[in-house]
């Protein structure tokens, strides 16, 4: 079971695509957004999700502060239970949330101009290429605020993202067979 962890819309239980899709699990999430938190990434944030299956990274944010959410899932089904929970989710969270859904696949969505976002998830199924990753990681770049933060999620098996000349790795967290990287914006001289 899934379900938001803390915030306006805690302990509310989100739907899970049966098949294509690998929910982050409560405790990652859980040690993710203590330290996003500690940072003040979230409050006020506009926050991407891509490859979002059954949204709960971008809809915690959501239930802990964030200004809007944008959700980008090309499954048919799973944006479905997508759109679900962002419903269930805004509704607890009040008027102000506002929640936006695409069924489209990542690197459609990210050729279009969009942004700034402050805080991305890119959390895609492990068997995604390294070069359709690097490629997000290009697209994303244009439509990142300066002072944005970007998680990758990976298997712990993975190499590391392979990142366009405006990002840099900041750092990195494992969990079991997770492994989270931290990425932003190179500093502007």
């Amino acid at each position: 079971m899934t379900r938001i962890i803390a915030g306006r819309a805690g302990s509310i239980t989100l739907e899970v695509p049966d098949a294509g899709t690998r929910p982050t699990s409560d405790r990652v999430r859980e040690s993710l957004f203590g330290a996003l938190e500690s940072s003040d990434a979230i409050r006020g944030a506009a926050v991407l999700d891509l490859y979002a299956g059954s949204g709960a990274l971008g809809l915690e944010a959501l239930s802990r502060g964030a200004a809007s959410v944008d959700l980008v899932e090309k499954s048919p089904r799973a944006a479905t239970l997508v759109q679900r929970n962002a419903a269930k989710v805004a509704h607890s969270v009040g008027k102000d949330a506002v929640t936006r859904v695409h069924r489209s696949p990542v690197l459609a969505f990210l050729r279009s101009p969009r942004g700034p976002f402050d805080l991305v998830f890119l959390d895609p199924p492990y068997d995604l290429p390294d070069t359709e990753l690097t490629e997000a990681l290009v697209l994303l770049e244009p439509s990142l605020s300066p002072h944005a933060t970007v998680v990758v999620e990976r298997a712990k098996r993975s190499a590391p993202p392979v990142l366009p000349a405006g990002l840099e790795h900041v750092k990195l967290k494992k969990y079991g067979d997770t492994t989270l990287w931290w990425v932003s914006p190179t500093p502007q001289a």
